[in-house]
């Protein structure tokens, strides 16, 4: 029996799930969840692909996922550095990461996505990154009543343990490096302070 989440919880990261799951392919044989932290969104890629694997450097987020993770014989958690981990090249038809790729070296992180992708499978990134521009911040500053109201209607919190870095590129950096290593990679930025960049890789 599948273990139900103790204290389900709701955040700006949450927020981008939906999305993220509309993005799985059909028949998606294997995902991979890069930062999976507490294995949230991995237990909800499980209802979508038909094996999933979670990857995390913290031995506490993996320790939490393992536990949380009853039921569900198709996922795996791997606690380890995500550019250096022991992963099939091309093992899978779908990758996601959300708010992990500005703790690591980005470039770094986009190519071993990129390589271990299957032809024709799908990337999905959903990031943070700092105001550069005029039109970066002015779009901070617009968004900001919303976010705030969003995050006090809908009791916003995440789990404890969580690892917090301050990212170091620009949205439009980010922008910039992303178009350059993935060709026709989808850009958008969200109103609750996330980017996110979906890249279907071509088919051979």
């Amino acid at each position: 029996m599948r273990r139900a989440d103790p204290k389900p919880y709701w955040n700006t990261n949450v927020a981008r799930h939906p999305g993220i799951l509309r993005a799985v392919p059909e028949s998606c044989g294997d995902a991979l969840d890069v930062g999976c932290g507490n294995g949230l969104l991995a237990r909800k890629l499980a209802e979508r692909a038909r094996r999933v694997t979670g990857i995390d450097k913290s031995p506490e987020m993996i320790a939490c996922a393992c536990n949380l993770a009853a039921g569900y014989p198709d996922l795996t958690f791997v606690e380890g550095d995500f550019l250096t981990a022991d992963l099939p090249a091309a093992g899978y038809d779908f990758i996601c990461s959300v708010t992990t790729i500005h703790h690591m070296d980005f470039e770094a992180a986009l190519i071993r996505m990129r390589e271990l992708l299957r032809p024709g499978g799908t990337l999905m990134v959903v990031g943070l990154a700092r105001e550069a521009s005029v039109a970066e911040w002015a779009a901070l500053i617009a968004a900001a009543p919303i976010v705030r109201i969003t995050k006090v209607l809908r009791r916003a919190r995440g789990p404890e343990g969580m690892p917090v870095a301050v990212p170091q590129m620009s949205y439009g950096q980010v922008r910039a490096a992303a178009r350059r290593l993935l060709p026709g990679m989808h850009y958008r930025r969200h109103v609750l302070r996330r980017y996110s960049l979906t890249w279907e890789k071509p088919a051979r």
